[in-house]
């Protein structure tokens, strides 16, 4: 017999399997730093119920992270106050190297 998969790793695969069917086309993946294009008149957040929120809790040149693929083109993105669901269009992929000069103070 074969030995059996650790239950971590099978529900890794699964996971990742589902996001792929979430959004097969998605530009963006797990762990991608992202930026706003636009200020959104308002977020909604990722929660099991999701909330809209006032647009002032992410700062506009605040990078966030993809943490979840959703339905629709929806990603959710995790920004320091919390996290929120935007569509794919929303966001850009973020220029690393610019943010951590522009932190640095160079």
């Amino acid at each position: 017999m074969a030995p059996a998969r650790a239950p971590t790793v099978r529900f890794a695969l699964s996971l990742r399997l589902t996001q792929r069917l979430a959004m097969p086309d998605s530009p963006w993946s797990i762990g991608d730093a992202v930026a706003l294009i636009t200020r959104p008149r308002y977020l909604k957040s990722a929660d099991p119920m999701p909330m809209l929120r006032p647009p002032d809790l992410v700062d506009p040149l605040e990078l966030g992270e993809v943490v979840g693929l959703k339905a629709l083109d929806q990603v959710a993105v995790k920004f320091r106050r919390g996290t929120f669901l935007f569509d794919a269009a929303d966001l850009e992929a973020a220029d690393l190297e610019a943010a951590d000069r522009q932190a640095g103070g160079a």
